[in-house]
């Protein structure tokens, strides 16, 4: 199931949703209409100096997002190796780093170590609330931020200089595609459990909107903050407004907050978010989570032919997918705009992310990172469209066109798509 959103957005993101019906199939929205800036013309054809271009990554090798960070690495890892196979003038090292999650520096120390050793962009974090901690490091110090999985809608209008840039769209689209899908699904009064940070926060309010306009009503949403490890308050609160489904808007909390609300008697229908979308096999018992659905922006890994046989090349023991392709595309990008724009310095390779992804210049389309190049090299724009969609930036550096894959769980606690 899933439905296919298209709308004009201004600088301020209004969206006007046409979610609705029983179908839901994921969500492609938000196409830019009159503010991207004039195309430039490419680069003139001729010899080049080879770039190197020097990249980090600040992702989640510990933390509540830990379960993220081995396909994001490995997403970065086959870019990588992919762009410096094709051979076509440009080279891209990277260096790889912890992000850790809030209630630690860790992210902070991997951007000061990141920063010292001249790196031109950095791939991170996962987090959005990681992000808020390290954005002003970053981009102060000239350096492209470039985040696979930031769904926050505070990161749109935040003052970057134009160097913060996401393949992942902002939660404007996952709220609406989940509040319209618990809607369908029947559920009347809804219960939320929302981790009290720019993630959280923002995409339950989304999702409180969008569910209550079809007609339901949210009867509790208890917060919590990262590092808590005891929920009781929060399922007290929640259960005592009987709702008749729960969504968690959490990250690997929810491995706590589940056997608990089961253990305190709620037997009903629970809904998950990109934050916590995992693979519960080997944590719950069998039939904890039959039938609960979850939301993850993204195309169908199932669906992109070699691609996932390509990152189990890179790390063999990978099981979930989530960002991968968002990684790899972050990557890509940058080597595009670094090519566009003959240059590795961060402000020259952000005045051309736009072009690329085909926000602006009315470029040709290339599916793969030699082909893109190759667009470039030979004087014309490209528009390169990736792994994890079209993506097309605004001048704010968000993507416009976006996909939300819809997953439920089975007996076993592993998750399928069903769109």
């Amino acid at each position: 199931m899933s439905v296919f959103v298209k709308a004009t957005a201004s600088r301020s993101r209004s969206l006007k949703s046409i979610l609705g019906g029983i179908a839901i199939v994921g969500v492609s929205a938000l196409v830019l209409s009159g503010c991207a800036p004039a195309a430039d013309s490419g680069e003139t054809a001729g010899p080049r100096e080879p770039l190197t271009l020097k990249i980090g990554t600040i992702l989640p090798q510990s933390g509540t997002l830990a379960f993220l960070g081995p396909p994001e690495e490995a997403g970065v890892a086959l870019a990588v190796k992919e762009i410096n196979e094709a051979n076509v003038g440009i080279t891209v090292e990277v260096e790889y780093r912890d992000s850790g999650d809030t209630t630690t520096d860790i992210a902070t120390v991997s951007a000061t170590d990141l920063l010292s050793l001249g790196v031109t962009a950095i791939v991170g974090a996962a987090s959005s609330g990681v992000s808020k901690t390290i954005i002003d490091q970053i981009t102060g110090a000239g350096v492209i931020e470039f985040s696979p999985a930031n769904t926050s809608i505070d990161f749109t209008d935040y003052a970057d200089d134009g160097l913060y840039w996401r393949t992942a769209p902002s939660d404007v689209l996952q709220g609406e595609v989940l509040g319209n899908l618990i809607a369908t699904d029947g559920i009347q009064n809804l219960g939320i459990i929302e981790l009290n940070d720019s993630y959280g926060t923002g995409l339950t309010k989304k999702l409180t909107e969008t569910f209550e306009a079809a007609g339901g009503k949210v009867v509790a949403s208890p917060l919590f903050n990262t590092g808590d490890s005891v929920f009781t308050t929060q399922i007290s609160e929640v259960m005592a407004a009987n709702p008749d489904a729960i969504a968690l808007v959490t990250f690997d909390e929810a491995k706590i907050i589940v056997p608990a609300l089961r253990g305190a008697g709620y037997t009903g229908p629970l809904y998950f978010v990109d934050g916590n979308l995992a693979d519960y096999s080997k944590e719950f018992a069998a039939g904890t989570l039959t039938g609960s659905k979850g939301t993850l922006p993204g195309l169908d890994t199932a669906k992109l032919g070699d691609f996932t046989d390509r990152l189990k090349a890179i790390d063999p023991s990978l099981t979930d997918y989530s960002y991968a392709a968002e990684s790899y595309d972050a990557v890509v990008l940058l080597a595009l705009g670094a090519l566009a724009a003959n240059s590795t310095t961060g402000k020259d390779i952000a005045s051309k992310l736009q072009e690329v992804s085909g926000g602006s210049g009315d470029g040709k389309k290339a599916t793969d990172f030699a082909s893109a190049a190759q667009i470039i090299i030979d004087g014309g724009v490209v528009d390169y469209d990736g792994n994890s969609g079209p993506i097309t930036f605004d001048a704010n550096g968000d993507p416009t066109e976006a996909t939300i894959g819809i997953y439920e769980y089975a007996d076993d606690n592993t998750n399928k798509r069903i769109n």
